[in-house]
């Protein structure tokens, strides 16, 4: 992962049906502070299809950091308002 002063947390929601992943992700970016992100690991499919879009019509900046043939891994970056 790049280099930041940032500091990160971890979410592994594979395994996680739909709509949960979505909530407890959501959970957990409200917890966050400032300058703080949250990697967040879904499976393929249905929760990263759901996930990433929630989250960005909410405001937050998501990156895909990883992809493999059955899981997603993200960065989320809380949005500042």
């Amino acid at each position: 992962m790049k280099g930041s002063d940032s500091s990160s947390k971890q979410l592994d929601l594979r395994g996680t049906p739909c709509p949960l992943n979505f909530v407890r992700c959501c959970l957990a970016v409200e917890e966050l502070e400032p300058n703080e992100s949250l990697q967040v690991f879904l499976d393929r499919g249905e929760p990263e299809s759901m996930v990433i879009p929630g989250l960005e019509d909410a405001g937050h900046l998501v990156e895909i950091i990883q992809e493999e043939s059955s899981s997603i891994s993200l960065l989320v970056r809380c949005s500042a308002g």
